[in-house]
C-alpha cells in the first residue's frame, strides 16, 4: 500500500486521538499492527513522535487568541512579580506549574517506554485502566469549579497526571482531564485546561525527536514527503477533535469514551489470540 495514504491515515488517527480522550500513542501502536503495515518509517517511534507538528499546528491555531494573551501576561508577571488580579497572568502560570513533571519523567524515562512499553496487550491494558480512570473522574468529580478557581496544587497534580501519559493506551488528554475533573473543574474547563498544557509539553517533544531525527540518533531515515503529509492530516484532523470536544462537552458525559476504550480493549484482545 501507498506509505503516503498510510501516513495520511496515521495523520488522521493521531489527530483525532491525541484529543479526543482514547490514546494517541495506544492508536498509533495498533492501526499499522492490526493493517499489517510494515514500512520500517511509518511504524517508528519517530515518525509518530513527528506527527505531533501537526496536532501543535491544530493547538495554536485554535487557541492563538488564548497565546497572544497568556505569554505576555506571563512574562508581565515576572518582571511585575504580581498577578495584579490578571486571570490571563494566574493562568498562564498555572499552566507552567504542569510541566516540570512531564518534562522530568519524559527526560528519564522517555528511552524506557520507547523501547519496552510498546506491546500490543499491554495497550488493550491500559485502555481497560484508562477507562476505569476516566470513569470515576466524571462520576466522583463535583465538576463545578470554573478554570479560573483552579489552585497551583491542583494544577500540579494534574502535570503529574500528565507525566503518566507516556505510557501507551493512557492517553494525555485522558488522564489530564480525568486529574481535571477530579480537581473540580467542569468538563469543558478540565478539556480546555488540558488543551492549554499540552501545547509547551508538545513543542518540547516536537524540538526534541527533531533534534534525534537530524542527528541519526532516531535510526531511521525521515522521508519529508511522507512526513508533511501525515502532518498535515493530523493539523486537520486535530483541529476538528478539539472544536468537537469542547462543544460536546458542555452537555454530555464522557460515557462514551469510557465505552470505546472498552471495546478497542477487547477487539485489540481478540486479534491478539487469533494471531
Amino acid at each position: 500500500m501507498d506509505t503516503v495514504f498510510q501516513a495520511i491515515v496515521m495523520g488522521i488517527v493521531q489527530g483525532l486521538t491525541e484529543f479526543l480522550p482514547i490514546s494517541s500513542s495506544g492508536h498509533l501502536l495498533l492501526v499499522p499492527h492490526m493493517a499489517g503495515w510494515d514500512d520500517p518509517f511509518i511504524t517508528s517511534l519517530a515518525f509518530t513522535v513527528m506527527l505531533h507538528v501537526g496536532t501543535l499546528v491544530a493547538l495554536l491555531a485554535y487557541f492563538w487568541r488564548d497565546w497572544v494573551r497568556l505569554v505576555p501576561a506571563g512574562l508581565a508577571t515576572i518582571r511585575d512579580r504580581s498577578f495584579r488580579g490578571d486571570p490571563d497572568r494566574r493562568l498562564a502560570w498555572l499552566i507552567a506549574v504542569t510541566l516540570p513533571p512531564a518534562v522530568v519523567v519524559g527526560v528519564a524515562l522517555n528511552d524506557f517506554f520507547e523501547e519496552q512499553v510498546r506491546q500490543e496487550l499491554l495497550v488493550a491494558f491500559t485502555l481497560v485502566i484508562g477507562a476505569g480512570i476516566l470513569w470515576a473522574a466524571d462520576r466522583l468529580g463535583r465538576r463545578t469549579k470554573p478554570l479560573g478557581d483552579l489552585g497551583f496544587g491542583s494544577a500540579f497534580g494534574i502535570g503529574c497526571a500528565q507525566a503518566v501519559a507516556l505510557v501507551p493506551g493512557i492517553s494525555r488528554s485522558g488522564i489530564s482531564i480525568s486529574a481535571g475533573l477530579f480537581a473540580g473543574l467542569t468538563r469543558e474547563g478540565a478539556a480546555r485546561f488540558s488543551f492549554l498544557m499540552a501545547t509547551p509539553i508538545t513543542l518540547g517533544a516536537v524540538i526534541w525527536e527533531v533534534r534525534k531525527l537530524a542527528s541519526g540518533e532516531s535510526g531511521v531515515t525521515p522521508d519529508l514527503g511522507i512526513l508533511v503529509a501525515g502532518m498535515i492530516a493530523a493539523a486537520a484532523a486535530g483541529f476538528v477533535a478539539i472544536a468537537f470536544l469542547l462543544r460536546y462537552l458542555r452537555n454530555h458525559s464522557m460515557t462514551v469514551f469510557v465505552v470505546y476504550r472498552l471495546v478497542l480493549a477487547a477487539i485489540v484482545v481478540v486479534h491478539f489470540l487469533s494471531a
